[in-house]
């Protein structure tokens, strides 16, 4: 500043003669000086708050980072821990079924204690309930309803070499399908997805191209549950999707024995991986949600799962006794994991495996055919 007045008093100084001042030169010069030394104190302002705020927002952006990096840290943290409450969780379920439980009934003997809703162990020859809890309480039985829906479509054996074009209602919220709306299918595919996949728009697009329609197939399911004799049996639409479809364990054993009977159903529920191409082109290759076919040590007939979350895990499953050609039916509602349905299922085998020769002391166990 002191340099600025030195200048303007220097340079200007003819501006004074004779002791005479021409003011309005020097009105002139000062405003113009003023003038400059405001602009220059604005643009020194305005630098520094310029140089302030890239500063503040360094600052910020830095704070940022470090909290968004905290933020995801945190929750990385806390996905983890879920992560592994969940895998706890499981493992103890898992163990605890692994193991399996036994109780003693009114007659003094060992029977299953099951962690599950309900359960049945039941014999298709002759009829009878072998063991079961629970087994008459009607509940929702999510996609073993599937079952009923392959009985209905192929009971009056259907073209299944039948192209069928998925329509948009066919997948629309269907939860679980591997189709898309226009692929190019047959029904033969269709029932692949339906019993191997538990696949809901192939259920709806075999209800829908049904001679009935898909209102009229739903009244014929109930119709035939009517004709087997399934008194706690209810259906409100095919895939199972809705919990209005109803059912007990002693049905649907009885159901799934009746189905096991007829090869075109049983063959697909025994197969554990598929593949249908879509107009020929695009392939679908899914496999089985029963998980009992993987394993190898049980023999497998014929089985469907379901879940839902008002139905829990279910299975129905015909498992064949070990070196015979008998045949039992195993059923488990309202198990508490995916894991337990398999696991219970297996273990009430095992208990009847073992006791087969009491259980089935009336009529001898027909051998395997030698081969």
């Amino acid at each position: 500043m002191n340099y600025l007045v030195d200048s303007f008093r220097n340079s200007y100084q003819p501006l004074v003669r004779d002791g005479y001042v021409n003011r309005k030169i020097v009105f002139r010069v000062g405003y113009f000086a003023l003038a400059g030394l405001i602009i220059f104190g604005a643009s020194s302002s305005e630098a520094a708050t310029k140089a302030a705020a890239k500063s503040s927002k360094s600052s910020k952006s830095v704070a940022t980072r470090r909290t968004t990096a905290y933020s995801a840290e945190r929750s990385q943290t806390r996905k983890a821990k879920l992560a592994q409450a969940r895998a706890a969780a499981t493992a103890r379920e898992m163990a605890d079924t692994v193991l399996p439980r036994y109780k003693v009934d009114a007659s003094g003997g060992l029977v299953p204690d099951v962690r599950a809703a309900a359960a049945i162990i039941y014999d298709p020859e002759t009829n009878e309930i072998l063991w079961e809890e629970n087994a008459q309480t009607q509940r929702s039985i999510a996609s073993i309803t599937k079952v009923m829906t392959a009985t209905v479509f192929l009971e009056n054996d259907p073209d299944l070499s039948q192209p069928v074009t998925i329509a948009r209602s066919d997948v629309f919220q269907a939860s679980t399908t591997h189709l898309h709306a226009s692929d190019k299918v047959t029904t033969d595919d269709l029932l692949h997805l339906l019993l191997i996949a538990s696949d809901n728009a192939a259920a709806r697009a075999l209800a829908r191209v049904s001679p009935e329609g898909s209102d009229g197939f739903i009244r014929r399911m109930n119709e035939k549950a009517s004709e087997l004799g399934l008194e706690t049996t209810h259906y409100a639409d095919p895939s199972g999707l809705l919990s209005d479809n109803v059912s007990s364990a002693y049905d649907m054993a009885r159901l799934i024995a009746h189905a096991s009977q007829d090869e075109r159903i049983s063959s697909i529920m025994r197969t554990s991986e598929y593949t249908v191409y879509s107009g020929g082109k695009r392939p679908i290759t899914f496999r089985s949600t029963n998980h009992l076919l993987r394993g190898g040590d049980v023999e497998v007939r014929a089985g469907k799962t379901g879940f839902i979350s008002k139905a829990g895990y279910c299975l129905a499953t015909v498992l064949r006794l070990p070196q015979s050609s008998h045949d039992v039916a195993v059923v488990v509602f309202g198990a508490r994991t995916n894991a337990g349905r398999f696991m219970e299922s297996r273990n009430l085998f095992n208990w009847a495996s073992a006791k087969a020769s009491t259980l089935f002391a009336a009529k001898p166990l027909t051998p395997e055919p030698q081969q």
